[in-house]
């Protein structure tokens, strides 16, 4: 599938948009009706975080409904193509067509499954969190609570993948969220990920730029310190250059 001339065009700024969860929304939806299918953006995803991180020992893969669950899925295909030691530890057994997909192809590559239980995050040497999306608000219920209390509780490296469960995605705010060594922010950093609420949840946030087409502009975010209407300074979390994995295609871990 052609690359959209939009895509093309953005990468050769320095400036990252910084948008609202329903601006993504939009973007996500457009980006799947116009130009790229659903499961191969979130093997995109799933990519992103897969480059942006260390696997070394074992790798538990918290996974709630939705499709932000279905990047966790396919993160687990990557994985275990790659030798990599990894299982997923499951808070909903709602499953979207593009997560069952993924969940399917890692339940046929071996990949163990289990129901979240108390102590599901011992001996672990890095935990995804893979539960909730930034649609999400309000406050966390059991046994999602009790799952992100386990996690920051667990001492193993923690990678949040579009943004830390918990978490308002256009406020920052939170009552408890997953504490993150790294967050991998999906398409384009959300609002709320550059604000102090949020910088107090994570300690390195990237962008992995997987082809969304902006459905429109709202503020940029530029590192080399400029100012003006519509820009935003770039916190100390955020890193400046967006993992780009727009043209990787899912074919390669089938």
């Amino acid at each position: 599938m052609a690359e959209h001339p939009i895509i093309a065009e953005e990468t050769k700024k320095t400036a990252l948009d910084c948008i609202s969860v329903e601006n993504m929304r939009q973007s996500d939806r457009l980006t799947i009706e116009r130009f790229c299918p659903g499961r191969t953006l979130m093997y995109r995803a799933a990519l992103g975080v897969y480059r942006a991180a260390e696997w070394d020992g074992m790798t538990a893969i918290a996974v709630g409904g939705g499709n932000n669950g279905g990047d966790g899925y396919a993160l687990a295909c990557i994985l275990a193509r790659k030798g990599r030691r990894c299982r997923i530890v499951k808070l909903s057994e709602k499953l979207t067509e593009d997560s069952g997909y993924y969940a399917r192809l890692a339940a046929e590559l071996g990949v163990p499954m289990e129901p979240y239980a108390p102590g599901a995050f011992d001996r672990c040497d890095t935990v995804v969190d893979c539960l909730l999306g930034t649609g999400f608000q309000g406050g966390l219920r059991e046994p999602w609570l009790g799952a992100v209390r386990e996690i920051n509780a667990c001492g193993a490296r923690v990678v949040s993948v579009d943004i830390n469960s918990g978490m308002n995605g256009d406020t920052g705010e939170a009552e408890i969220a997953v504490r993150s060594d790294l967050t991998v922010t999906v398409g384009f950093v959300k609002r709320g990920l550059v604000t102090e609420r949020a910088g107090r949840y994570m300690k390195r946030l990237v962008v992995a730029d997987i082809g969304i087409v902006l459905a429109r502009r709202e503020a940029r975010i530029c590192p080399a310190g400029e100012s003006g209407p519509g820009l935003l300074p770039c916190p100390p979390w955020l890193e400046p250059s967006p993992i780009d994995v727009r043209c990787a295609a899912e074919e390669e871990i089938l």
